[in-house]
């Protein structure tokens, strides 16, 4: 059984900052490309941003300059440092995880439930 779980959401003031955090726990073998999503209300879900296995990281231009996605391989886990924080980065921020159960076999896609990021004074 594999889980993927998000963390880190809250209330902060515009302009702030937020370090979210998404775990890949269960019986993993290796974890490839991991990806942050963020859903506003009425809105469809977007990429915000992309890593791979060896760290290298793709933005939406959106966030480009502000966000920081970075990843831990020994503890599967991926952040996403979050700065300069505007209202319209409210969402619930999920992650999605490219994994394997057993070498050389199938690639799996998992995703975590989310966390609500609020940005307001």
């Amino acid at each position: 059984q594999v889980q993927v779980v998000e963390s880190g959401g809250g209330l902060v003031q515009p302009g702030g900052s937020l370090r979210l955090s998404c775990a890949a726990s269960g019986t993993i073998v290796s974890v490839w490309n991991m990806g942050w999503y963020r859903q506003a209300p009425g809105k469809q879900r977007e990429l915000v941003g992309t890593i791979t296995s060896s760290a290298s990281t793709y933005y939406a231009d959106a966030v480009k300059g502000r966000f920081t996605i970075s990843r831990d391989n020994a503890q599967n886990t991926m952040y996403l440092q979050m700065q300069g924080l505007k209202p319209e980065d409210t969402a619930v921020y999920s992650c999605n995880a490219d994994v394997q159960l057993r070498f050389n076999g199938p690639h799996y896609n998992y995703w975590g439930p989310g966390t609500q990021v609020t940005v307001s004074s």
